[in-house]
């Protein structure tokens, strides 16, 4: 069974900092894309950033500057440094992997952490 297990959410003042994880566990071969995405109470699933597995990233306009995405492929884990965190970053956020499982090629999302943004 693959899994994504995430962690790091929590409750920050407005400037503040955190750092989100998530490992991928269970029979994989390889690890393509990895990403994060967030969804705000009341609005849609919206992408954060993306990195392909050559390191190329795709960031949110909104959180360029801001946010730092990296993986580490040994682990099966990919990483989002937040720095410099406004109200408007508060949702709950997911990670994403597109994964070579022995089941096949599939994408995979955890279990979503709170970052609640907040003085």
């Amino acid at each position: 069974q693959v899994q994504l297990v995430e962690s790091g959410g929590g409750l920050v003042q407005p400037g503040g900092s955190l750092r989100l994880s998530c490992a991928a566990s269970g029979s994989i071969f390889r690890v393509n894309t990895m990403g994060w995405y967030r969804q705000a109470p009341g609005k849609q699933r919206e992408l954060v950033v993306v990195i392909t597995s050559g390191g190329s990233t795709n960031y949110a306009d909104s959180v360029k500057g801001r946010f730092t995405i990296s993986r580490d492929n040994a682990k099966n884990t990919v990483y989002l440094q937040m720095n410099s965190l406004k109200p408007e970053d508060t949702g709950v956020y997911y990670c994403n992997e597109d994964l070579l499982t022995s089941y096949g090629r599939g994408d995979y999302w955890g279990q979503g952490t709170q970052v609640t943004v907040s003085s």
